[in-house]
């Protein structure tokens, strides 16, 4: 049974690793940007955050890798169902579909989306802090 502060907090922390992992994502984007063949991913964070709300727990996406040094999902990770390829980018010759400029609009769109979910946590925070001590 989850406590009062539990179902308070559930969808800060939510909205929080579900943003973490986008930005984690983008930046692999970024990294990549010159890798002939890398296709840019991102997460649907709208359908990520209203699963988690709902307690919809899907297993983890299965990565297929075929490089011993390739990194796969780990099974704690939040929404990696959620995963996919960005559409829209035109792919260059090389087979790429990074977009810098997209990229680093998102990648910034999502930190000061973090960043307002981290404020408002802190606020919901010294607002306990505050009814406790008075």
């Amino acid at each position: 049974m989850l406590s009062a502060l539990d179902r308070d907090f559930a969808p800060l922390q939510a909205a929080l690793d579900l943003r973490a992992q986008r930005q984690q994502l983008l930046a692999a984007n970024v990294a990549n940007a010159d890798t002939p063949g890398y296709k840019a991913v991102d997460l649907d964070f709208s359908a990520a955050f209203a699963a988690a709300l709902s307690g919809q727990q899907h297993g983890p996406l299965g990565l297929k890798t075929d490089q011993p040094r390739q990194v796969a999902a780990k099974a704690g990770d939040p929404g990696t169902e959620f995963v996919g390829y960005e559409t829209g980018n035109p792919s260059r010759l090389d087979g790429n579909s990074v977009d810098m400029n997209r990229e680093q609009a998102t990648f910034q769109k999502n930190s000061i989306q973090y960043e307002a979910d981290l404020t408002f946590l802190t606020g919901k925070i010294k607002l306990l802090m505050s009814a406790i001590t008075g």
